[in-house]
């Protein structure tokens, strides 16, 4: 079973695209992360990006996405609808698949820990996390916001954070937390009256006597007023019976509710438990619906997509991309056999050794599956450079400077997948020869796959170097892709040696 995390970091940013882009271009950047949705609110001066991936790479791509909110967020000049700390205001980590709540827990202490020491941001653990009982509410943990919390931050020993300095810099404190799925959720009212949505905020409020798994704020939103809540277990308390509330308080006021929003992503069960009440679907069951009897059908392990993908009559993806493909292939089949080889009688010795390669070929397995697209996505750039006019004399130079910024990029993804596949060779003979016997037959197909991975990408580097006009860059792309190959190729005829002596 693929482990899957879910991480919804929350930056004080909601006006300016330009810094929300470079904040999200760098956890995108980390392989084996999918950046899944993007939600800025310029009212809340507030962006919350959801993303998921596999718990290493998501908990490094949350670490990316603070270091760049850290450099480009200034706490002290930020102001905005929503309660907020820090440049950064609050990490939590979800567990989806594969992993559990005491994962995430895990994650989230790790992650605090390098970002106090290495960011030097105070840094709270919350929810699930938290090392305090009253930490565990994120509002408790919020209390007074940037401006109050910079001063008790260092009179008050009580708000000393877990982790990182006693005192707040421009970016602010950081909440990390593991939590169950979480619904931020508002309801806009047909008032500017602030002191309206306050107190229906307070009706329906878990802390002043609403419902249990709620938690609102009374907020501006542009010339309305709005009703802002997370919902922390939508089952226990489902959205429609929170909403039919909110409208019933203020009709005492005179005001309806004008519509409502889900802020990033939701699971579709909370959106069908609304559907069947306000359609009065009292005999309804989920599997009427559609979509859920086709999950039930065996999942096809086919990979038809790609084949067909890669038959089309269109230049990508090519054979980088298959090269790439191939090189994760072969990591996944060491990530097999080293956990075939873990917890197995007989293998007890090497069982760390195992669990390393293991960990391992899956952040390989991740980077080279990222680079089927990388690989694609850096040729479409060759031919958007081309492409450029090229008139006059200002324009042919910005056309060639283009192009040969391409080929580089186009030859380096590629130069990163051999380079991937020799480590996944290392590990391919590492496996082999201290792995569970029973799976020597897949080290050595494993191996195969590597190398063709590793060949197939240094023929895309080579295409491109040759025309790259910069001497010294095609010169050590060309030094690095003869290295490579013959590293690959011994290693390569050693795991052929080493399965040949355990069959």
């Amino acid at each position: 079973m693929k482990r899957i995390v879910e991480c919804v970091p929350n930056f004080s940013e909601g006006r300016n695209p330009q810094v929300v882009q470079q904040i999200v271009d760098r956890m995108r950047q980390v392989p084996g992360v999918r950046v899944l949705d993007v939600e800025s609110d310029p009212d809340h001066n507030r962006s919350v990006v959801t993303l998921v991936g596999s718990p290493e790479a998501v908990e490094r791509a949350a670490f990316e996405g603070i270091a760049a909110a850290a450099s480009l967020i200034d706490m002290r000049k930020h102001k905005g609808a929503h309660p907020r700390m820090g440049a950064t205001d609050v990490v939590p980590f979800v567990p989806v698949r594969g992993v559990t709540m005491d994962d995430c827990v895990a994650i989230a202490r790790r992650l605090g820990e390098r970002v106090g020491r290495e960011l030097g941001i105070p840094v709270y653990l919350y929810e699930a996390a938290a090392t305090r009982p009253d930490r565990q509410n994120l509002a408790d943990v919020r209390r007074g916001e940037y401006e109050g919390l910079s001063e008790e931050i260092r009179t008050n020993p009580d708000r000393a954070p877990d982790f990182g300095p006693a005192e707040m810099g421009p970016a602010g404190a950081t909440a990390i937390g593991a939590r169950p799925f979480l619904i931020a959720f508002n309801v806009n009212l047909g008032t500017s009256d602030l002191k309206i949505a306050k107190a229906i905020a307070k009706a329906v409020r878990h802390s002043s006597g609403g419902f249990r798994h709620c938690k609102a704020l009374g907020v501006p939103a542009g010339s309305l007023v709005q009703v802002t809540m997370n919902m922390t277990d939508y089952r226990q308390t489902p959205l429609h019976r929170v909403v039919e509330t909110i409208r019933s308080e203020a009709s005492r006021y005179g005001v309806s509710v004008v519509e409502s929003e889900v802020v990033g992503l939701t699971p579709a069960e909370a959106l069908l438990d609304a559907a069947k009440w306000y359609l009065s679907l009292h005999r309804f069951s989920d599997e009427q619906i559609l979509e859920n009897r086709l999950a039930e059908e065996e999942e096809d392990i086919t990979p038809t997509a790609m084949l067909d993908a890669v038959a089309a009559p269109t230049p990508t993806p090519g054979g980088g991309s298959v090269a790439a493909l191939a090189g994760a292939l072969g990591a996944a089949l060491v990530q097999m056999h080293a956990g075939l080889t873990v917890g197995k009688a007989g293998y007890e010795a090497v069982a760390p050794e195992m669990q390393k390669i293991l960990t391992r070929a899956e952040a390989l397995r991740a980077s080279l599956a990222e680079a089927v697209r990388r690989d694609s996505e850096a040729y479409d750039a060759v031919v958007q450079a081309f492409a450029l006019p090229k008139g006059t004399d200002e324009e042919k130079a910005r056309r060639r400077e283009a192009i040969q910024a391409a080929l580089v990029g186009a030859a380096e993804v590629p130069m990163q997948v051999a380079r991937a596949s020799v480590e996944v060779l290392e590990l391919v003979k590492q496996a082999a020869a201290k792995g569970n016997a029973s799976c020597i037959c897949d080290s050595g197909v494993a191996a195969y796959m590597a190398f063709a991975a590793l060949r197939g990408a240094l023929l895309n580097v080579e295409i491109n170097a040759k025309d790259i006009k910069n001497p010294d860059v095609a010169a050590t792309l060309k030094a690095e892709a003869t290295a490579l190959l013959a590293k690959g190729k011994a290693l390569a005829d050693e795991v052929e040696g080493i399965v040949a002596s355990r069959m």
